[in-house]
């Protein structure tokens, strides 16, 4: 099998690793990047010094020059386009692809910013609306790009209400080190990848005030019935939010230090400001962008998301890290 990977971050880079590591003998890989002059570092230094250091590339990824046109003859000749942009890139990146046959998937977890034309689409709805035609997924769950790149175990669920799609994703995926899962909810394991982001903000904030371990518990649960609401609202089904996508990403992404968005809540607890934090990150936190998405998506199906909009609060800078905790805490009491 012929897989391209569009992007070269730490996500794409991994996965490109990983199959030419594990299944090298049947898949060629080719890892492409925009910008020429990453595509030459790569080839140069067989290591993306930039967003996965000390990962060697196996001779079994090819590094393409780079640039759309290179792009448009790789695509050419694939059995799989991977695409692995932040979901800001999304859009443009799958109008590239309107004429593609094969079948694409991604990677990114997310909503697309909100506008005054859209009220924030997911994944799935960004690709029917610009490639109706195409057939798509996502691969997703709780994986660490520098975990996968390290062939440490890992779990993965690849999504989409295409069954030779799914088939596509295990066969191409699924090796020593990764175990993949079909499911065919794409909108509850999109949803779950979006709205985990939100939450590990939360439990950052939590551990970085030093509340315990019984609040960091309460913080994970709570949001896992929060994400659950939502995505029924949206179409999901709710025991999808118990598997790899809902409750397996959460639980990692909320408590494992290699988690952007739980440095995010970390720093802010320290006093640091937004703009601060993810200066310091240097790398794209998702839940940043995606969490007043979030609340909009919520609010339009009358969902209620009270961590959600307390993150909101925080990133907009109405209320400071201890009120945040306070504010939560000081609600009525509910049933659960």
């Amino acid at each position: 099998m012929k897989i391209v990977v569009l992007g070269a971050g730490a996500w794409g880079t991994a996965l490109a690793v990983n199959v030419a590591s594990h299944h090298g003998a049947a898949h060629g890989v080719s890892l492409w990047a925009r910008k020429p002059e990453q595509s030459q570092a790569l080839q140069e230094q067989r290591e993306n010094a930039r967003y996965l250091p000390g990962i060697s590339l196996p001779s079994g990824v090819n590094v393409s020059p780079g640039g759309a046109d290179e792009m448009q003859a790789l695509v050419l000749t694939a059995d799989l386009v991977v695409i692995a942009t932040p979901m800001a890139g999304l859009r443009n990146l799958l109008s590239e692809l309107r004429t593609c046959t094969v079948p694409v998937i991604w990677l990114c977890k997310g909503f697309e910013a909100a506008s005054a034309a859209s009220p924030g689409l997911l994944a799935h709805e960004v690709q029917a609306q610009v490639t109706p035609g195409l057939l798509g997924g996502v691969l997703s769950g709780p994986s660490f790009a520098l975990e996968v790149a390290r062939a440490q175990p890992t779990a993965l669920v690849a999504a989409s209400s295409s069954a030779h799609v799914r088939d596509l994703m295990v066969r191409a995926f699924h090796g020593q080190s990764l175990r993949v899962y079909a499911n065919d909810d794409i909108v509850g394991v999109e949803v779950g990848g979006a709205v985990k982001n939100v939450l590990a903000i939360a439990t950052g904030l939590c551990d970085g005030l030093s509340l315990g371990l019984n609040a960091r518990a309460a913080l994970i649960t709570r949001g896992l019935a929060e994400m659950t609401r939502l995505g029924v609202a949206l179409g999901a089904r709710a025991d999808t939010f118990m598997g790899l996508g809902g409750l397996g990403d959460l639980v990692l992404t909320a408590t494992g230090d290699l988690s952007r968005n739980r440095q995010v809540g970390l720093a802010l607890a320290r006093g640091q400001t937004l703009q601060q934090a993810l200066a310091e990150l240097g790398h794209v936190a998702e839940g940043v962008h995606c969490a007043r998405t979030v609340l909009l998506r919520a609010t339009g199906v009358g969902v209620e998301m009270p961590i959600t909009q307390a993150v909101v609060n925080l990133l907009d800078g109405n209320t400071q890290p201890s009120q945040a905790v306070a504010l939560l805490m000081g609600r009525q009491a509910a049933g659960e």
